[in-house]
């Protein structure tokens, strides 16, 4: 029985405003609220609320049987709250189904694996905490940004605890191997590997709505056919697609949501069930291990990472950010990380590409600047109004182990000086409590009776007190005369 994952990607990041040098050092907000408040109101509009709406939909009508997953970043997540919140309560209600299964990923959709792996587990830490804080769920299935991967990428990603990864059938990488089989990692065996099927991926994102293509038009009804047909070992197949894709690449007057309802009978009709990721890798075994030794990813013809890392501007931006990574990271204001956050997205450095044919004109399609040479400038001077702040932090002229050596010793301080603050605090409580019932005791043998004070004497008289302290007479005998001596002879 063959089983379709589907995988819906949604990322948008918070583009920068034009910054010009003479605003280094006096503007320190770098992001064109405008244009991202714009943007993915119009996403949502088009393609977040319909598509989910369809997805719903084909949940309740096949009774549970379609299912799927969806990777949301964390940025794309925070503009979700501020501009769209509907899209939210769209995604906590197909997370209630139990049929869609989110999976984790970089919380800015960043190149931090290829460039700091601690940083890359820290932004994955967050993403996942976003998640469960956003929408109650904690994934299980990781996919990098833009199905980034190698084999060094492979063990941190099992150093984080997941077991399963999507990732890209690159040709160069397979060889003659299909991508509709689960392998396992090289480095990290206990990893199992997904990989999407490009070419079944592709006829829908890129074919669906093109009158020149030989197949053209594709319905749901063919679609399944071509599924069907694939040689009856080949178990899984994995269709990755960005959500902007439904809806806004191919409007709803293409047909597209209709599309995507009808795949669920059809595919019923040739015992084709749908599952998400982690329901496959519980129930298939591994065919054998896939090495990469380079990274590869899902993004242009060359399905490497050239995108991002491919030219002169692209590496010096690069290294200049992630060069103050770990002072960053050892800081605590608040603002200052979140600028660090948002300037590691992907798109500011896929902007810069300098790349030429198909993969420059995507490139170009999708950028907000006039050309490479203007989106290096303006982030450039962005960044160097980043690095201004970070210096103020932390000087470059202390070394990072420096660095780290002092805020290690400030940190134990501060932990020793809580700790016997707390031991102060125990101490003070244990005196008070002592000193309570010393009172206490005391109280109880001392509270006594008093006696009545001796009334005060009138005025002529002599007290009381002395008089009775004289000693008094004996009967018979007048008081103040002394008795007679006896006499001698008696």
């Amino acid at each position: 029985m063959k089983n379709i994952c589907f995988y819906f990607k949604i990322h948008q990041p918070f583009r920068l405003k034009r910054y010009r040098f003479f605003d280094i050092g006096n503007d320190h907000y770098y992001y064109d609220d405008f244009a991202d408040d714009e943007i993915i109101s119009r996403l949502a509009e088009n393609s977040y609320l319909p598509m989910c709406d369809t997805l719903l939909d084909m949940i309740r009508e096949s009774n549970g049987g379609f299912k799927c997953a969806i990777s949301v970043s964390g940025t794309a997540l925070e503009q979700l709250q501020l501009y769209v919140p509907e899209v939210i309560e769209k995604l906590k209600q197909l997370a209630d189904t139990g049929c869609v299964e989110f999976i984790a990923g970089t919380y800015s959709h960043s190149l931090s694996s290829l460039e700091d792996p601690e940083e890359f587990m820290r932004d994955v830490k967050k993403q996942m905490v976003m998640l469960k804080n956003t929408l109650n769920v904690t994934p299980k299935t990781f996919s990098n940004t833009e199905l980034i991967y190698d084999d060094d990428i492979a063990m941190l990603i099992k150093a984080m605890g997941f077991n399963s990864c999507l990732t890209v059938g690159a040709k160069h990488v397979l060889g003659w191997k299909s991508p509709n089989y689960i392998y396992k990692a090289a480095t990290a065996p206990g990893l199992k590997l997904l990989l999407t099927n490009d070419k079944l991926g592709s006829d829908l994102s890129q074919n669906f709505n093109n009158p020149e293509w030989p197949e053209y038009p594709l319905n749901a009804d063919k679609y399944m056919d071509w599924v069907a047909a694939l040689p009856e070992e080949e178990q899984v197949i994995n269709l990755h697609f960005s959500m902007d894709t439904f809806g806004s690449f191919l409007p709803a007057s293409t047909g597209i949501f209709l599309f995507m309802k009808a795949l669920p009978r059809f595919a019923a009709e040739r015992n084709i069930v749908f599952a998400t990721p982690s329901e496959v890798v519980s129930k298939m075994k591994a065919v054998g291990e896939l090495a990469v030794p380079y990274p590869m990813s899902g993004i242009d013809e060359a399905r490497d990472v050239s995108a991002w890392k491919g030219n002169g501007l692209q590496n010096e931006a690069l290294g200049k950010l992630y060069g103050v990574a770990e002072r960053v990271s050892l800081c605590d204001d608040r603002r200052l990380k979140q600028d660090w956050e948002y300037l590691q997205s992907s798109d500011h450095f896929y902007y810069m590409s300098t790349k030429n044919m198909a993969d420059g004109a995507s490139h170009a399609a999708f950028s907000p600047y006039d050309s490479p040479f203007s989106a290096f400038t303006n982030y450039m001077n962005v960044l160097a109004d980043f690095l201004v702040r970070v210096e103020e932090q932390y000087p470059e002229s202390i070394d990072n182990e420096e660095l780290n050596s002092l805020l290690l010793t400030i940190r134990n301080q501060a932990s020793e000086i809580n700790s016997l603050n707390k031991e102060v605090k125990t101490l003070r409580a244990n005196i008070l409590n002592d000193d309570t019932l010393t009172v206490v005791e005391h109280e109880e043998v001392v509270a006594e009776p008093k006696a009545k004070e001796p009334a005060k004497a009138k005025p002529g008289r002599k007290p009381k007190a002395e008089t009775e302290s004289k000693p008094k007479a004996k009967p018979g005998r007048k008081p103040g005369r002394k008795p007679a001596a006896k006499k001698a002879d008696e």
